[in-house]
Parts: structure tokens; sequence; C-alpha cells
């Protein structure tokens, strides 16, 4: 049975400002307040799942059990179709130990080479646990093209090579507030607003 969230704080399962940037944002409508893990110390789990929803659940099931509190994660990536859905769930190791997400950027250009397909979406999996294990999952996808080299400062990680489909601006250059009505995280928190933060929820 899905479990309402009824009350706050919520920790936010990680230490990427960008990322809780955005979904602080999300959470605003509900007057949630909002804990960043990194903020409040708490250490990253080893991200040893074999899906984006493997790994949202271990890091929100930590966080949970770290802080006492219920605890949001999301695990997203970019899945690149002329590599065979690569970087995936490795999105963020392309970046390297300096999380330099120029440097994945180019890799991703690197490895598709002269393959003419440039198609690729990006996926937001998201995961609520409670620190009695209790968790609830959800998932959302954007579909696009990539282009080269990429344009605009905007977002963060592979936003400036991604060109949602029906738009001619990136991610990178989209002001974020009609980034967050169509992006993958969006997606995934329209379906964690109805399933958990609905009409019983905080507001």
């Amino acid at each position: 049975m899905t479990r309402r969230l009824t009350e706050g704080p919520l920790v936010v399962a990680t230490h990427n400002q960008g990322k809780a940037k955005e979904i602080a944002a999300l959470l605003a409508p509900f007057r949630l307040e909002v804990k960043a893990a990194g903020d409040l110390g708490l250490p990253e789990p080893e991200e040893t799942g074999a899906t984006f929803i493997d790994n949202a659940v271990i890091k929100a099931r930590a966080a949970a059990e770290k802080s006492g509190l219920p605890a949001l994660a999301d695990d997203s990536g970019l899945a690149v179709h002329g590599l065979d859905g690569s970087p995936g769930i490795y999105s963020a190791r392309w970046a390297g130990p300096g999380k330099d997400f120029a440097v994945a950027m180019a890799r991703v250009e690197t490895e598709l080479g002269d393959n003419p397909d440039r198609g690729a979406h990006f996926v937001c999996a998201l995961a609520l646990a409670w620190p009695d294990g209790h968790v609830e999952t959800f998932q959302g996808e954007v579909h696009g093209r990539l282009v080269f080299p990429g344009r605009g400062t905007q977002g963060f990680g592979y936003d400036p090579i991604f060109t949602p489909d029906g738009y001619d601006q990136t991610f990178g250059e989209m002001d974020p507030e009609a980034k967050d009505r169509i992006s993958h995280r969006a997606a995934a928190f329209r379906q964690l607003v109805e399933h958990t933060l609905g009409p019983d929820g905080p507001r």
C-alpha cells in the first residue's frame, strides 16, 4: 500500500548541489523542510545497483537510516542510443573523481564518433524511504537528441549537450523553470506528488 508523506523534515539524499537545488525547487510548493544529505554530513553509500531504481533505493535507505528521517534519493543519468544506453547508471562515473562533466561530455562525443544516431534520453529514478525501511519508487524519462559542441551554462551534468524533443534549446540553455516543467526529474516528481504528496500531503 502506498504510504503518504504527511510531515517534514525530509532529507534529500544527494551531495550534488545542482541536483539538491533542483529537487528543493520541485518540493517548494509543499512547504516541506528540506535538508540535503551533504549539509548534514551524511556519508555517500556505494552505488552497487544494476538499475537507476536500485541505486536510488540504496541512497534513500542509507540516508533515512543515518538521519532517522524520511529521505528522498534521485538516481539519474543519460542513456545514449548509439552507445547501447551508456553511460546510463555510470553517468556520474564518466565524469571521473573530480566530477568534471566536460570530460564526460567529451567522452560521449568521442565514443559516438561518426555514428549518425544522436538519439538519447535522460532517466530519473526516485526513491522515498522511511527509517523503518518502507520505500516508494518512481521513474520518469525525457527523450531528445545530442548536440556537439554543448551549449549553455544552465543546469548541470550533461544538460549542455541534450536537446529535448520538440525544442531547439538544450537543457543547458533553458530557463530552469522551463526545464523543470518537462525534465525527466519533473516526470518522476509528478508521480511522487500524485502518490505520496497529494491532498493529504504537507502544504
